[in-house]
């Protein structure tokens, strides 16, 4: 059953289940915590504590969104990495957790970057599933100019039935056909919150200057089949001080964790095995 708690005033939710080693999942957006559901059962015992984002799943987007910081749609609400590490690390501290193992997959990974700014003392390792530290280049700032004016004339429905063709990769589609529906249906954001994530997204800062500042173990996984993580972008990690181990998951696209889970759970599990508890 869900839980929630607080943050600056906002209602958020997450699931908190398992014993043993305890790893924070952050999930992609526009889909929720269930993205991580499939790959956690595979994984063995840990305490997995998975929560929705702001303005994702169950979790409230909040009405104090700062707005401005997006210079090509200055009107626009401003949904910050250095946000969602905020609520991250309220989370921690409603669960009076001093330091975790996380897991974030594009969104997810961003905001672990942010914690490593902020907190890095909380963070014993970070395994990063299509997810980079590159900023977005003028390409994607202005494909994000013609997405929010496109949720601001259409709604969501358009953006999110073409998120669940692009970004889920052709492998998995071909398998299992079924899975467009199923990852469909758990992009629920309002219009209002897509804005905000995507001038989020926008303003998030450049990481790679910290990547070889990082001391605590990464894992990066790429999917070969995503579209808007490449494997150069990903390999950046690789200069990290407390080491990399890499792997190109040639089948998956941009939702990796949830199109493969039994292969990243292959992947992730010896990963994890290195963290005593």
């Amino acid at each position: 059953m869900s839980k929630t708690y607080d943050s600056n005033g906002t209602q958020l939710s997450f699931e908190d289940f398992g014993g043993g080693l305890p790893v924070v999942f952050l999930h992609p957006t526009p889909l929720d915590h269930a993205y991580w559901l499939p790959m956690i059962g595979e994984l063995g015992e840990l305490r997995a504590i998975v929560p929705d984002l702001r303005g994702h799943g169950a979790s409230e987007l909040g009405n104090a969104l700062p707005v401005g910081g997006f210079q090509r749609v200055p009107d626009a609400p401003v949904l910050s990495v250095g946000q969602l590490a905020t609520d991250v690390l309220a989370l921690m501290d409603h669960l009076a957790l001093s330091e975790a193992v996380f897991a974030g997959c594009s969104i997810g990974g961003y905001v672990l970057l942010e914690l490593w700014r902020r907190a890095p003392l909380r963070m014993r390792g970070m395994a990063l599933v299509c997810s980079k530290p590159q900023p977005d280049a003028d390409a994607n700032l202005e494909k994000r100019v013609e997405t929010i004016a496109k949720i601001r004339s259409d709604g969501t429905a358009g953006v999110f039935d073409g998120n669940a063709q692009t970004l889920i990769g052709a492998t998995a589609r071909r398998q299992r056909p079924e899975i467009v529906f199923e990852l469909r249906t758990r992009m629920t954001l309002t219009p209002e919150a897509v804005v905000a994530v995507q001038a989020g997204l926008a303003t998030r800062p450049d990481s790679v200057p910290e990547v070889p500042g990082i001391d605590a173990p990464i894992l990066a996984i790429c999917g070969g089949e995503d579209p808007g993580i490449s494997e150069a972008e990903m390999r950046v990690f690789e200069a990290a001080e407390g080491g990399c181990e890499f792997h190109l998951l040639a089948d998956a696209g941009h939702f990796a964790a949830y199109e493969q889970p039994s292969k990243l759970a292959a992947l992730m599990a010896p990963w994890l095995a290195q963290f005593e508890f």
